[in-house]
């Protein structure tokens, strides 16, 4: 059957002068809580199917952050109803003593963390969240945000310090639609392994957006259909019909993920879609600008200078300068910066994070695949498969445009580094690639589609692809005038000439097999052994417990012949929390790789993790 969950998500009622159209008299501060309480009962007992109450207990539903004495007063209107009701808390600014006194009603409690911020990115969870989102001690919060954006920052936009193996709560993830709102996406390769996310450290399952909830947000509704289509043929009757194939792949494998293989075995149309729908995922997962899906858009983006921050600037969360090299991946522990990976090739040692420009192949590669497949498609399609080829096209060239991007923005890094000319001519070569693609986007879409997509009252999140050449190409003519002041550099030509080569990181045949579960307050003892065909000579473990808020630790392993030996110390073990950890394997030649890193399908959790042994 269905369950039907009530979302509230504004319990403020004191507004500023324009912003309310409807206001409730007679309230004050001493009767609002027991009002609203005594509102939620009464709707839970008028309408019995309601099973569930979704509340975001942060400062923008209205009320002050640390208003335990409130929540609790609308906890309790949870239970006067009668039945049992899950009250549903989202994980933003929550803290052990709000979801206590939500467990002291003696109903069902669930928390809901944001899975990948408020975007959709790889299916595994980041093995860190970005640096701009971890906790500085004594750091309090303004306004109604004392804590999500104090000490408790970290649970803005990830699963944060909630998955304690003795919680007496539920864990049910939520995606939001950030990356991807207009586009038909559907691969069930890839929904299997996020149904295997959504249940990482005995989470229940997850609540997806539906694909076009953002359309006409906040009043940005414009004349036509949700599906935005400028040509009426290929209009579908109801607007859920383009995503019918993305609601029956994720119902199903949500379900029993073990019906992929079945699904798979696809026509070229259906592949050619699985190919290009791991595009966006994956240039969310290597860059994100800003965690919100108010700003970062990366399906109709708005496009990060290289040359300089802009005054017209969307991206706020992130650190200064706010240029598009600098901006930090989702996933900062497995995957480098722009920067970061440019100061690794001046240093002649790179790590084994995934660098943009392996992303960049990545990209290339998925776009190459959907441009074969969809090549193969028979020309006599129905309307439904000429909606999915459009999208399909799209999403090739955006997976082209920011694989060209990347790479100009690692040669821009370069460039800043060393002042060397020839690093400043391949940024712009790669850029204006990079232009090109986006131009053909532009033209695919400026046709099929009407002029305002609109998903916000915001300025980057209104109009189409056509609308941001201009700031492209404003961006381009910032990094031509540099030319003239950029010189040849000797000493840097072999940094760049190593970045024009990117040669592949080398392969490691290795074995390892993890602990079934751990003993709180035991060490855990690891050993990896290395076949080749690549020699190994250091072996570094990397073991974090499943905590957002803390940072990874690293130990030096022993050698022994092919083997390296380590262990994750009894006081570490000793906390609620179950272990994740990985390794690191370097060669003599200064480069290193990932163990046991991310697939070829790109599919897999590219660490491990371990468990707890009951007691």
């Amino acid at each position: 059957g269905l369950d039907f969950q009530l979302g509230l998500w504004m319990h403020g009622y004191r507004w500023p002068a324009g912003r309310a159209r409807n206001r409730i008299e007679g309230l004050t501060p001493e009767n609002h809580a027991a009002y609203c309480r005594d509102a939620l009962t009464l709707v839970l007992r008028d309408c019995p199917a309601v099973s569930s109450v979704g509340l975001r207990i942060h400062g923008e539903s209205g009320v002050a952050e640390g208003s335990y004495d409130f929540w609790a007063t609308i906890f309790d209107g949870v239970k006067r109803c009668g039945r049992k009701v899950e009250i549903d808390l989202h994980a933003k600014g929550l803290d052990d003593h709000m979801i206590a006194n939500a467990l002291a009603t003696g109903m069902p409690v669930n928390v809901s963390p944001k899975y990948s911020a408020e975007h959709f990115a790889m299916p595994y969870h980041q093995a860190s969240i970005r640096e701009i989102e971890m906790p500085v001690p004594g750091h309090v919060g303004s306004g109604l945000m004392s804590l999500s954006e104090g000490s408790r920052v970290f649970t803005r936009y990830g699963y944060a310090d909630l998955l304690k193996e003795d919680r007496r709560y539920t864990v049910r993830y939520r995606v939001f639609s950030g990356t991807q709102r207009i586009l038909l996406s559907s691969d069930p390769t890839w929904t299997a392994a996020y149904a295997g996310a959504f249940q990482f450290c005995g989470a229940t399952g997850v609540d997806l957006m539906e694909p076009l909830t953002c359309r006409g947000r906040r009043g940005s509704g414009v004349a036509g259909t949700r599906t935005g289509y400028a040509e009426v043929r290929l209009e579908p009757k109801w607007d859920w019909q383009k995503y019918e194939s993305w609601y029956r792949i994720w119902g199903r494998l949500l379900y029993d993920p073990g019906e992929a293989a079945d699904m798979e075995r696809s026509s070229h149309l259906e592949v050619a879609l699985a190919n290009a729908s791991r595009i966006l995922p994956l240039v969310t997962n290597a860059y994100l600008p800003s965690a919100a899906c108010d700003a970062y858009w990366p399906e109709i983006y708005w496009n990060q200078a290289i040359a300089a921050e802009p005054a017209k600037n969307p991206y706020g969360d992130t650190f200064a300068p706010k240029v598009f090299q600098n901006a930090s991946p989702l996933d900062p522990q497995l995957f480098s910066s722009m920067n970061e990976f440019a100061q690794e090739v001046v240093d002649g040692k790179t790590g084994g994070k995934y660098s943009p420009v392996e992303v960049a192949q990545w990209l290339e590669t998925f776009a190459a695949e959907a441009e074969r497949q969809v090549a193969l498609v028979p020309q006599s399609e129905p309307a439904a498969s000429e909606r999915a080829i459009v999208d399909i096209r799209l999403q090739i060239g955006l997976g082209r445009f920011f694989a060209a991007k990347f790479k100009a923005g690692v040669f821009y890094a370069l460039y800043e580094k060393t002042n060397d000319r020839l690093a400043l001519n391949e940024c712009l070569r790669n850029y204006r690639a990079a232009r090109q693609f986006w131009g053909e986007v532009a033209d695919l879409g400026g046709r099929v589609y009407t002029s305002d997509l609109s998903v916000s009252d915001r300025f980057d999140e209104r109009g189409q692809w056509r609308d941001r050449l201009a700031e492209i190409d404003f961006d381009i003519a910032g990094l031509i005038q540099k030319l003239g002041s950029a010189e040849s550099n000797e000493k840097a030509a072999p940094a760049t000439e190593k970045l024009l080569r990117s040669a592949p990181r080398p392969r490691f045949e290795c074995q390892h097999e993890a602990p079934e579960r751990f003993r709180r307050g035991d060490p855990v003892r690891l050993a990896i052994h290395v076949h080749g065909p690549v020699q190994a000579i250091t072996a570094t473990l990397y073991y974090r417990r499943v905590n957002q808020a803390e940072r990874f630790q690293t130990a030096a392993m022993a050698p022994k012949g092919n083997s390296f030996r380590g262990q994750i110390p009894a006081r570490y073990t000793d906390s609620p929390y179950p272990l994740q950890y990985y390794f690191e394997l370097r060669t003599s030649s200064n480069s290193a790789s990932l163990f046991p890193g991310l697939s070829t399908e790109l599919t897999n959790q590219p660490y491990y993790v371990v468990r707890q042994a009951h007691t």
